[in-house]
């Protein structure tokens, strides 16, 4: 009867699967359902609480914690958080995130009553937030008794790593200090199964994928984001060095493949790819598409000119070639492994490319240049701080086009969030990123209207000492959305934005500001940031002009915006 039970609680046991698993910081805000639980928590040394402005930003931060570490998490409070954090969930969802949302839930003794609980709607039912988290979530918990609470939680997060999703777990507010046999000191580490191909699929995938292209001329490899998800970044070098294709990445799987690779030739984005990589992919008499995600935006509204019967279309668990066959059960690392073993080296599309490549001049670069800054510019000198030991975040809008140009050294990370492209998101992900991966000084670009959605967390990050550069780019309103139609919605409140992270700054921690007009404000900005700021949150206001775009936002904005505007079809 003298064995200690006070560290063998519901809370506890959560907290030591959370560190497991990788996610020691949590990110989230406090209210009444789950303050019991932050107790807990707290508690278990090593695991940290991250206080947030709020869910949303916790949410976006578990995302970018978890593009850094491979998991995330986040804790919030019933309905009231829950709901808030949804958005951000749907996002990791969206872009295949393993993140567990936490939520602190009703008193166990209320469930099955007729009870009305404040922090919901008015209605005697709970389930409002469970069904709303059932379509952005691959498992859904919800713990409230002892008896079963260890098979729930474990269920959960075991789920999220198998998955690459995120999952939602609710512990009632009465429970996570009451010990139970079941949440051991020392729980069993978890053992995920490794999903396994079919042998038979396999081979048979693995040779008709290696007839297809060792028959064609020129063929290409087109590495996709759905590369980390099947965690076969490793297997789609193997493939690039054995074959000799030139390599390209869709944009959503920049920084996934290294640009540092012999024969890399840059996104391929249609109409606004890096120069010459489109007419290169699109010549080709066969191409191996790795993982891809063929959406409106990453199509340029759907007018990518890739033929279906020249394709090798490789997803996580299926292989289809051509307009058929179709093998199923067949791994994305392991057919990609075995590929690379079957083919011919092949460099005549390569060849072709250097034929007609020619280096990008150099533009402006007059670091004494009283002239007004330019987006071309500014982007040239981001470039020159790029390192092994930097990151790249870029915010949906023009950030998103003028970062894929930028040529990323080997080990620079580089995130963006192109399938949900919700706005704002790139503040709360810098938070979590930068938690994550301390030894990384993490750039990120972002716009004046995403700004002002969730700016409020630059002084979470100020009070964890992170010390990340934002580049604040002050154009007057939103960019990307002038370029697919305008109106004056598009026009926003100017910010004194300096002024404003300046407040959040308030005397506590290091953070340094300023606004830059020419280049020559903004050599000497970025220098003080690599120098006597070097430990500061950096934050960079750059004013432009609201017309200074890039010609690859031009372009895919017209694009986008024919595809939204098509007429009705017929009845």
């Amino acid at each position: 009867m003298g064995e200690k039970t006070w560290d063998r609680t519901l809370g506890r046991h959560l907290a030591r699967r959370l560190l497991e698993i990788g996610a020691c910081d949590v990110f989230g805000v406090p209210g009444d359902f789950n303050l019991v639980l932050l107790d807990q928590l707290i508690a278990e040394p090593g695991l940290r609480f991250v206080g947030c402005c709020n869910e949303l930003n916790a949410g976006y931060a578990a995302d970018g914690y978890a593009r850094a570490k491979g998991v995330g998490a986040c804790v919030v409070t019933f309905t009231v958080g829950g709901l808030s954090v949804l958005n951000a969930i749907a996002g990791a969802y969206s872009e295949s995130l393993p993140v567990i949302c936490i939520v602190g839930g009703p008193n166990s003794n209320d469930y099955g009553t007729n009870r009305i609980l404040h922090h919901t709607i008015g209605l005697p039912d709970f389930s409002q937030e469970f069904r709303c988290f059932q379509t952005v979530t691959a498992a859904q918990a919800v713990v409230n008794n002892t008896d079963d609470a260890q098979e729930l939680i474990d269920h959960a997060i075991s789920t999220a790593l198998k998955e690459s999703k995120p999952v939602y777990i609710s512990i009632s507010c009465n429970l996570p200090a009451i010990p139970h046999p079941t949440f051991s000191f020392e729980p069993v580490k978890y053992s995920i199964a490794r999903k396994l191909s079919n042998q038979q699929s396999l081979c048979a995938a693995v040779e008709a994928a290696a007839n297809f292209l060792n028959a064609a001329v020129k063929p290409v490899l087109v590495g996709g984001p759905k590369l980390r998800v099947a965690k076969a970044g490793a297997a789609f070098i193997q493939v690039a060095e054995a074959s000799g294709f030139p390599v390209a990445v869709m944009p959503s799987a920049k920084g996934q493949v290294p640009e540092t690779l012999p024969r890399f030739i840059g996104t391929y984005w249609g109409a606004i790819s890096t120069p010459y990589c489109c007419e290169i992919v699109e010549s080709a008499d066969a191409y191996l598409f790795a993982g891809p995600i063929f959406n409106d935006y990453s199509s340029v509204g759907y007018s990518l000119l890739v033929k279906k019967e020249k394709a090798i279309i490789v997803q996580p668990e299926r292989v289809t070639i051509g307009n058929g066959p179709a093998f199923g059960c067949v791994l994305m690392k392991d057919f990609l492994e075995a590929l690379a073993k079957k083919l011919r080296k092949n460099s005549a599309a390569y060849e072709n490319f250097l034929r007609m490549y020619l280096p990008i001049g150099s533009c402006l670069a007059m670091a004494d240049s009283e002239e007004p800054l330019q987006v071309k510019v500014l982007f040239q000198h981001i470039q020159k701080m790029l390192t092994s030991s930097t990151a790249v975040l870029a915010e949906t809008g023009d950030s998103w086009f003028n970062c894929q140009k930028l040529k990323l050294p080997e080990g620079c990370g580089y995130e963006f969030q192109m399938q949900y492209g919700s706005i704002g998101w790139s503040v709360g992900a810098l938070l979590g990123y930068a938690q994550a991966a301390p030894q990384k000084r993490v750039i990120a670009c972002i716009g004046d209207g995403s700004f002002q959605v969730t700016a409020q967390d630059v002084s979470t990050m100020i009070r964890n000492g992170q010390k990340s550069i934002i580049f604040l780019i002050n154009n007057g309103g939103y960019t990307i959305e002038v370029q697919i139609h305008d109106g004056p919605y598009n026009v926003i409140k100017n910010w004194n934005y300096t002024g404003v992270v300046d407040a959040f700054h308030n005397g506590e921690g290091k953070c340094w500001t300023i606004k830059v007009k020419t280049e020559k404000e903004l050599v000497h900005a970025i220098k003080t940031s690599q120098d006597e700021q070097k430990d500061s949150l950096c934050f960079i206001e750059c004013i432009l002009h609201k017309d200074d775009t890039s010609s690859e936002l031009l372009e895919w904005g017209s694009r986008v915006s024919a595809a939204n505007s098509r007429p009705p079809n017929p009845q």
